[in-house]
């Protein structure tokens, strides 16, 4: 484990994590919200990108490592996970990304004048990916701060969440959700009126089990209905290994949308 300069001394304890072979490193709490196969959906991008709820940082930097035209700014609003997103920028690792990319900690559910203020300015960004945190406050509640920050969900969430992409997005821009399938019907509420042309991928952890995930991918100001793309299967039958897809995914070979 390497040590951080960019983290203080009183830092809870963490791990540098290789991803995509090594093309870049995370900087992530061992015992707090840590990236995984729901925080890599990179996809083909040229443009300016904001990450709601960036954590460490990895959705942004699996873009930025498969797209050397985009830019990047990772939000975060927890003080200590945005330590961690600037650990990871800093990290030597990241020395040919870190240049495309910033953190800003500012809360996503603000509105107006507080949100441009806190840094969001309105039409700024050319596409939000986000990653909510997934789970009712009654569901699997955990004592450790930083994973119940990231984890337990407030009511409401997905619409302050979505307004405020659909504010800070250019016309036309997009957005991409991850999320639990019980969520998708608050994702599609919340995006009535704001993005079209929506297109639904569910992640599977065996050919013969139920979907743990889906990601929403749509267009602001669009007006198309919605599409469901083939799945995603991270394992074969036996739950073993991962299936050549996810290899790929994982490894930033392919994107999550084939795009």
């Amino acid at each position: 484990m390497a040590a951080s300069t960019a983290l203080a001394p009183d830092t809870p304890a963490h791990t540098v994590d290789a991803f995509h072979r090594g093309r870049f490193w995370l900087v992530q709490p061992r015992q707090g919200h840590r990236a995984g196969m729901d925080a890599m959906m990179p996809s083909g991008f040229s443009g300016r990108l904001a990450d709601f709820g960036a954590g460490a940082g990895a959705a942004t930097l699996a873009v930025l490592s498969r797209c050397p035209e985009a830019h990047a700014v990772l939000v975060e609003r927890s003080e200590e996970m945005a330590a961690f997103a600037a650990a990871t920028l800093a990290h030597p690792g990241n020395a040919h990304l870190g240049d495309r990319a910033s953190v800003l900690k500012a809360d996503v559910t603000l509105a107006g004048r507080a949100r441009h203020g806190a840094g969001l300015a309105d039409n700024s960004f050319d596409f939000v990916v986000m990653n909510p945190p997934f789970n009712a406050a009654q569901d699997r509640a955990t004592p450790d701060a930083l994973r119940r920050e990231a984890h337990v969900a407030e009511d409401g969430l997905f619409e302050r969440w979505i307004r405020s992409a659909a504010a800070v997005v250019k016309p036309r821009g997009g957005l991409a959700a991850i999320a639990r399938p019980e969520q998708l019907v608050a994702i599609l509420d919340a995006m009535e009126g704001r993005f079209g042309d929506a297109e639904m991928l569910c992640v599977h952890p065996r050919p013969d089990a139920a979907a743990i995930r889906i990601v929403v991918r749509a267009v602001l100001g669009a007006r198309g209905k919605l599409s469901i793309r083939p799945p995603l299967t991270l394992h074969g039958a036996s739950g073993n290994e991962p299936t050549e897809r996810t290899e790929m995914i994982n490894n930033g070979l392919a994107s999550l949308f084939g795009d």
